[in-house]
C-alpha cells in the first residue's frame, strides 16, 4: 500500500525510493493496491460522465438531442468534447490525483514502454481500468432499471458503445484507432515535456476529441481506449469487430513511443504526465492528501 502519511508505523511505510509511476517499483513493493483501486474508481467516473454526456447529446428524446439532431457535425464534436472532459473530471478527483488517472490501457502501456511504469503495475492498471469501466457502466444500468425514462435514453444511446462503420473495409476503422491513439499519446507527451503547457495536460483530451471526432468518429467511434469500449459492449451487446479496439490503440501507443524514443519528432522528454503535474514525482500520496507534494527523485 502506498502512502506518504507519517502516521503509519515505520515497518508499514514504503521505502523512500519507491516511485512506481516514475520508473521501476521498489523490489520490496511490487504491487501497489492503492494505485489500482484509485485507478478503478477514476475510470468508473470517466464512464459515468462520458455515457451520460453521449446520451444527453445524441438521443432524440432529450431536449439537447432534439436541438442537435439537424447538426450532426456539431453533435459529434460535442460528444468528443464532453467524453474527453470526463477524463478531466476523473483526473481531478482525489482518486485520479493519486493514480494519475490514466483511465486508458493505451496510456498506461505508453508509460510502461517509456520505462515510467513497471510491467506488474501496468497489468494492475489495465485490470483496474477494465473493472472500473464495467463498474461505472453497471451503475448507470442499475439507475436505468430504477428509472425507466432514463433507461430508455441510455439504452437508445447504446451505453456510448463504439462500433466500426459497416460501410467500409475493417482496415479503415483499425487504422483510425491506431492513428487516433498515436496522436493522443504524442500530444500528452508533448504537453508534459513543455513546462509552459504542462498544466493543460489533464484538459487536453476534451479539445483533442472535439477536433477529431467529426473527422473520424463515423469510422471507428473514436475509442483509443480498450476499457472505454469493453464495458459498453457488454451492456449493449455490440461486439462487431471488437478486436480493433485492442489492436489499434495498443499499436498506436507503441508506435508513438517508438517515434519519441527514436527522436522522430525531435527530443521530447518522456514523463508520467499527470503525476508530474500534480507534483508527486512518481511517489504515491495518501488518498486523504492527494495534492501533497513529494520530493523530486534523487539523481
Amino acid at each position: 500500500m502506498n502512502t506518504t502519511s507519517s502516521s503509519l508505523p515505520p515497518a508499514s511505510r514504503p521505502p523512500v525510493d519507491d516511485r512506481p509511476l516514475s520508473g521501476a517499483a521498489h523490489p520490496d513493493h511490487p504491487l501497489h493496491w492503492t494505485l489500482y483501486g484509485c485507478e478503478m474508481v477514476a475510470t468508473a467516473v470517466l464512464m459515468i460522465c462520458g455515457i451520460i454526456s453521449v446520451a444527453i447529446l445524441t438521443v432524440p428524446q432529450t431536449p439537447v438531442g432534439i436541438w442537435l439532431a439537424p447538426h450532426p457535425i456539431i453533435q459529434t464534436a460535442l460528444c468528443g468534447l464532453f467524453f474527453g472532459l470526463s477524463g478531466t473530471v476523473a483526473a481531478m478527483t482525489p482518486f485520479g490525483k493519486v493514480s494519475g488517472a490514466h483511465v486508458n490501457p493505451s496510456v498506461s502501456l505508453a508509460f510502461a514502454l517509456a520505462g515510467k511504469l513497471g510491467w506488474i503495475d501496468l497489468c494492475g492498471y489495465v485490470v483496474a481500468q477494465i473493472i472500473g469501466a464495467c463498474l461505472g457502466t453497471w451503475l448507470l444500468a442499475c439507475v436505468a432499471g430504477m428509472f425507466p425514462s432514463w433507461g430508455h435514453i441510455v439504452t437508445a444511446a447504446g451505453y456510448a458503445a463504439t462500433v466500426p462503420a459497416a460501410s467500409v473495409p475493417i482496415l479503415w476503422p483499425l487504422v483510425t484507432e491506431l492513428v487516433l491513439t498515436g496522436l493522443l499519446i504524442l500530444m500528452l507527451y508533448w504537453l508534459a515535456g513543455h513546462p509552459r503547457f504542462k498544466e493543460l495536460t489533464p484538459w487536453a483530451g476534451g479539445l483533442f476529441f472535439l477536433l477529431l471526432n467529426p473527422v473520424s468518429a463515423w469510422l471507428s467511434g473514436n475509442s483509443s481506449n480498450l476499457a472505454r469500449s469493453f464495458a459498453p459492449a457488454i451492456f449493449s451487446g455490440q461486439w462487431a469487430s471488437f478486436w480493433i479496439y485492442a489492436i489499434g490503440p495498443f499499436a498506436g501507443a507503441s508506435l508513438s513511443v517508438l517515434a519519441i524514443r527514436t527522436h522522430v519528432f525531435g527530443r521530447m522528454e518522456v514523463e508520467e504526465a499527470r503525476l508530474v503535474n500534480f507534483g508527486h514525482h512518481g511517489r504515491v500520496p495518501s488518498l486523504w492528501h492527494p495534492t501533497r507534494k513529494t520530493p523530486a527523485p534523487r539523481p
